[in-house]
C-alpha cells in the first residue's frame, strides 16, 4: 500500500550529513517551541518526491555540543510540523573488534550513561503542554519496520553493515578515559556515541516511530596499542562515510514512503496513551 502522499520523513543529520542540499525544492522556517528552539531552522522538502524535513543536530555550523542540544524542542518541533518518523546518523566509536571504522551500524538497543540531559516530556515543568508522569516501555526502542528497510537498503550499498549493535550514551562533549571505555566493553555495548538518548525515548513519547544509522568512526580508546579516538580521526572518517550515508537515505526514503504507516502508528500512539498516568 503506498502512503507517499501521508507520509513526511524527519531526518535529523549528525555530524557529516547536515547538508541541507540533500532535499529538493526546499525552504527553511524557524520553528519556536515550548521547550525554546531546535538546534537550528528546519529545512522542508522532497527526497524523490516525498516530502522531509531536515534538521542539523549539532546546527549547521556545528555550534552545540552534545550536552547542550537541545533534544526536546528538536523531537516536538519535527512532531509539530508534521513529521511521521524519523530516521538519523550518528558518529559512533567502536567497542568491538569486528566493527571496523568505516563501517555502518543499525542500532536496536541503547544503555543511557548520560547525567545532565531533560529525559522526559513528562516532567511537571510550567512550559510543558504533557501533563501526568509517562512511563513509556523501551524494550524495543528503535523502530523494527524502519531498521529493516536501513538494514536492506545498507546491504546493497555496503558489505560493511551490522544489523545490530548497543548504543552507550554518554554525556560528552569529551571522549572517554581508557578506564571508561573498557567498563563500557564490559556492559556488552557495540558502539558508543554522545546523542542517542535522550532522542530516541522523545520520540517514543511523542509516537514517532525512530531508527538510527550509526556511523563507525574510530575504537574509542580501549585498544591500548591501536591510536586512540580524536576529532581529527572522527573528522576523516566521516568525510569517507557521508556519501555512503547519503545515498542510503536516498534509496530508502521511497522505499520507507510505500510502507502502510497507518497500523504502525497506531500501535505507538496507543503505547504512548497507555503508558501516561495522571
Amino acid at each position: 500500500m503506498s502512503s507517499c502522499h501521508k507520509i513526511k520523513i524527519g531526518i535529523i543529520g549528525g555530524t557529516g550529513l547536515d547538508n541541507p542540499d540533500l532535499l529538493e525544492n526546499r525552504r527553511e522556517e524557524i520553528v519556536n517551541t515550548p521547550f525554546g528552539l531546535p538546534s537550528d531552522a528546519l529545512v522542508f522538502g522532497q527526497i524523490k518526491g516525498v516530502d522531509c524535513v531536515l534538521l542539523a543536530r549539532h546546527g549547521r555550523t556545528h555550534n552545540v555540543n552534545p550536552s547542550k542540544i537541545n533534544y526536546c524542542a528538536n523531537i516536538w518541533a519535527l512532531h509539530h510540523v508534521g513529521c511521521t518518523c524519523v530516521i538519523v546518523t550518528c558518529a559512533c566509536g567502536s567497542l568491538k573488534e569486528d566493527i571496523h571504522p568505516g563501517e555502518v551500524v543499525i542500532l536496536d538497543q541503547f544503555i543511557d550513561w548520560t547525567r545532565h540531559r531533560r529525559l522526559t516530556y513528562y516532567d511537571c515543568s510550567p512550559e510543558t503542554p504533557f501533563k501526568g508522569v509517562c512511563h513509556i516501555p523501551m524494550a524495543d526502542p528503535f523502530c523494527h519496520e524502519l531498521r529493516q528497510v536501513l538494514i536492506d537498503v545498507t546491504g546493497r550499498h555496503t558489505k560493511n553493515c551490522h544489523k545490530t549493535g548497543t548504543i552507550v550514551v554518554i554525556e560528552g562533549p569529551r571522549f572517554s578515559s581508557r578506564a571508561e571505555s573498557k567498563v563500557f566493553q564490559s556492559f556488552g555495548a557495540s558502539v558508543i556515541g554522545m546523542t542517542a538518548v535522550p532522542e530516541v525515548t522523545l520520540a517514543n513519547e511523542l509516537g514517532l516511530p525512530y531508527a538510527s544509522m550509526a556511523l563507525i568512526t574510530d575504537y574509542d580508546c580501549w585498544r591500548e596499542d591501536d591510536q586512540h579516538v580524536s576529532v581529527e580521526t572522527v573528522t576523516e572518517c566521516l568525510k569517507r562515510s557521508a556519501d555512503l550515508a547519503k545515498n542510503v537515505l536516498m534509496e530508502a526514503i521511497p522505499r520507507i514512503a510505500q510502507i502502510d504507516w497507518q497500523p504502525i502508528t497506531a500501535r505507538y500512539q496507543d503505547i504512548v496513551k497507555r503508558s501516561i498516568m495522571l
